[in-house]
């Protein structure tokens, strides 16, 4: 026994085949059966007009002898198909059993006749209509009956003509069904083909967007927010397990060493202590560089949720400029605010206020560090959607060919040996940054000085991306 799995396409294409086949037959019968009733209806109308007729030209005549009048034979041009009339009158004891025999129609007709006034009744071949009318005081009734080769023949057709018309219906159905859910799921299948060729070797691979498909779109903006957010974790974890063996090494290769030589021979007090601090020396190093490797790794790719608030941004800058300025009073910080727009609102972002404020001091502090203490300007603006803050140092800038490198974590640019420092600020900056949904970019001249430009979306703008994604 094969275990066959059916697609979703080919559960689309036989859903689609059985919504147009009920469509189909649905309004094959109502057409059908509409006609057959309207069929019905204009010829018991037709039998009708005959039987007033009937009755009309029976009153004209001066006395009714209805044992030439119990059949009629009319030689109108207008006779309908086997059309036969008949006249009787209306038994004194309403018995009508003999009437009925003689003409096959059951008794009930004529008893309907009496007690309604009209009455009609069709064999599934011929069809009466009778009315009853009074003449010279006595009760009689008039039936006029006929052949509907509407019905017969002309339905015959029309039935016939329905059944190949839902055939060819169902065929070009079953044809348009299969070329609809392919190009319906063709999208779906390719976007299938290029999620499989993305892995952790080219992880910069991106889904392209359908313009026309405003569904399929946010299935793959998600999915591209979700590659970038991977790739950040990737590149992250790949540069602590680069780096975390070199960096960690070297001081605890100090502490052994000196902990080897002091041990080798006797030393003095003096010579104990001095080894003792060099060895405090070198473990607080190596506790600054594992709470920094610590922080990299919770804001790069461990997937926790932070609390998000609503933050100024403005009183964040200032919050941050003062605190540096507590931390060293060299820190010279100018911050620009002609370019903050009226309305204050489109300065709130939603974020982790510890975060940004950490992000932001460490991109502030490098400018004041590498620029000697000279003026830093920090300017502050916002558009409809975005929120932005631009660093800008007159510092010793970064190398062009080391560029690249910025973001990777205990890297330290070559002009940089005069500095302290573990080269972990930016790294961790742009990881705040990406968990905002904002972007980081730098530009840098050696000797020049260096530009930062943060962005990050407004509160409203955040609130309208969620609503859609809804």
């Amino acid at each position: 026994m094969f275990n066959r799995v059916v697609t979703n396409q080919t559960k689309t294409m036989v859903l689609l085949m059985l919504v147009f086949t009920t469509i189909i037959l649905l309004f094959g019968g109502m057409v059908y059966f509409s006609i057959v009733n309207f069929s019905h209806q204009r010829f018991y109308e037709l039998l009708k007009i005959r039987t007033t007729t009937i009755i009309q030209i029976e009153k004209s005549k001066e006395h009714l002898d209805l044992r030439e009048n119990r059949v009629l034979n009319n030689t109108n041009d207008e006779e309908l198909p086997m059309e036969k009339d008949y006249v009787f009158m209306v038994p004194t004891d309403s018995n009508f059993k003999k009437i009925s025999q003689e003409i096959h129609i059951p008794d009930t007709f004529f008893k309907n006749i009496v007690k309604q006034g009209e009455a009609n009744y069709n064999d599934q071949e011929f069809y009466y209509i009778g009315q009853s009318f009074k003449f010279n005081d006595r009760e009689y009734i008039a039936i006029a009956s006929a052949k509907n080769h509407y019905v017969v023949y002309y339905l015959g057709f029309l039935k016939r003509t329905l059944i190949t018309c839902i055939v060819l219906s169902l065929f070009f159905s079953m044809i348009f069904s299969f070329y609809l859910s392919k190009t319906l799921f063709k999208p779906i299948l390719k976007i299938t083909g290029k999620v499989k060729e993305i892995s952790s070797e080219n992880l910069h691979l991106r889904l392209e967007s359908h313009p026309d498909n405003k569904e399929l779109n946010e299935l793959v903006d998600t999915f591209n927010d979700m590659l970038n957010r991977i790739e950040t974790s990737f590149e992250t974890q790949n540069h602590l397990i680069g780096n975390v063996s070199h960096e960690l090494r070297t001081p605890l290769t100090s502490i052994m060493g000196e902990a080897d030589v002091a041990l080798s021979i006797n030393r003095t007090p003096e010579e104990y202590k001095e080894t003792l601090e060099i060895i405090l020396d070198e473990a607080e190093k190596l506790d600054k560089k594992i709470k920094a490797l610590l922080m990299i790794a919770q804001t790069g790719f461990d997937g926790k949720i932070q609390k998000m608030d609503k933050i100024r941004i403005d009183q964040l800058l200032w919050d941050v400029i003062e605190t540096l300025r507590r931390i060293d009073t060299r820190n010279n910080i100018y911050l620009d605010i002609s370019m903050l727009p009226d309305n204050p609102k489109k300065l709130k972002v939603q974020g982790n206020e510890q975060l940004l404020h950490l992000a932001v001091a460490n991109i502030i502090n490098n400018g004041c560090k590498y620029s000697n203490f000279q003026q830093v300007r920090v300017s502050l603006g916002a558009t409809d959607t975005d929120v932005y803050i631009i660093v800008k140092d007159n510092g010793i800038g970064i190398p062009e060919e080391e560029m690249n490198k910025i973001y990777d974590p205990f890297f330290r640019a070559s002009n940089t040996q005069n500095y302290e420092g573990y080269g972990i600020g930016l790294p961790l900056a742009r990881n705040i940054v990406r968990m905002h949904h904002g972007e980081l970019i730098v530009s840098s001249h050696e000797n020049q000085g260096t530009t930062v430009q943060l962005r990050f979306p407004n509160f409203y703008s955040m609130m309208q991306v969620e609503r859609e994604g809804l």
